[in-house]
């Protein structure tokens, strides 16, 4: 679940809509819509010809931070420009321009970023097409429900999933997927996920175990949004997990992001989104 959650940030073909844009029909099966906001989900994490600029505020064990933060074909790369809500002193800033000038100095320090950003893509397309199959779908009772989130207007079409018993992981960062149940809701236009809540409702073991121990009861909540254009954007998360990694260390990880502040920007090489980071003024507040 470790890897796996910036994993229900992006977790959860041929749903129909009703000819009244506020009755989706749901004679449909549930896994449908599931198939339809999976494959969503892959162009989140790609988002091909498609590249913002944004602000990106995380609270977690290394403490609150806004980071500004660009996506290019190659990856992203990020500016940290807050600090628990304040500005960055001078030694701080001259700390992050340092460490951005030294990657653009160290062409292998690049390349080693994008294979890693290229990896985490990777990964994430991996889990999320693995979960049409990892999950049993089902309709929530009450159907359609308004929307309450301001990403969306209208009904929202409801699921919940569940872990399948006949489906067996095929590697380790999937096994975390087999403890996990939670709902979704999903707009029956877009077939973009708006809102998804999942618990982990039995301890998990990867690697047996030796390499870490999922405690049952994390949480995690994801808000996605549409940042313009029809590009969507996860917005909100908060992640609460309890970890023994190496069999020796018991972890209580916490995390909070939001993204906001976004912008289009045209296609550039990670070195010159780096430029464009330093040639940024800081915010004063």
């Amino acid at each position: 679940m470790v890897v796996c959650v910036a994993f229900l940030a992006h977790a959860v073909s041929a749903a129909a809509v009703s000819d009244s844009p506020s009755e989706p029909k749901l004679t449909e099966p549930a896994r449908n819509w599931a198939l339809e906001a999976l494959n969503n989900e892959v162009l989140l994490i790609q988002h091909p010809d498609s590249y913002l600029r944004y602000k990106y505020h995380v609270v977690d064990e290394k403490g609150d931070q806004t980071r500004d933060q660009i996506e290019t074909p190659e990856g992203s790369v990020a500016r940290v420009v807050q600090r628990d809500g304040r500005p960055l002193t001078a030694e701080e800033d001259a700390a992050e321009r340092s460490r951005l000038s030294a990657m653009l100095q160290d062409q292998y320090g690049v390349a080693r970023h994008i294979k890693r950003e290229q990896d985490n893509k990777k990964m994430g397309v991996r889990l999320i097409r693995q979960m049409a199959d990892a999950f049993v779908w089902s309709y929530t009772s009450g159907q359609p429900q308004k929307s309450t989130w301001p990403a969306t207007s209208g009904d929202l079409v409801v699921i919940d999933f569940k872990p399948n018993p006949k489906w067996s992981p095929p590697d380790m960062e999937a096994a975390t997927l087999t403890g996990v149940e939670g709902r979704a809701w999903i707009d029956p236009h877009s077939k973009n996920l708006v809102y998804l809540e999942a618990t982990l409702t039995h301890a998990v073991n990867i690697g047996w175990g030796m390499v870490a121990h999922i405690y049952p009861g994390g949480t995690a909540k994801v808000d996605q949004a549409n940042a313009g254009g029809n590009r969507w954007i996860v917005q909100h998360i908060v992640e609460r997990i309890t970890v023994r990694a190496l069999l020796v260390k018991t972890i209580n990880q916490r995390l909070q992001f939001d993204t906001f502040d976004y912008q289009a920007v045209k296609a550039m090489s990670v070195p010159e989104a780096v430029k464009l980071l330093l040639d940024t003024p800081l915010p004063q507040r």
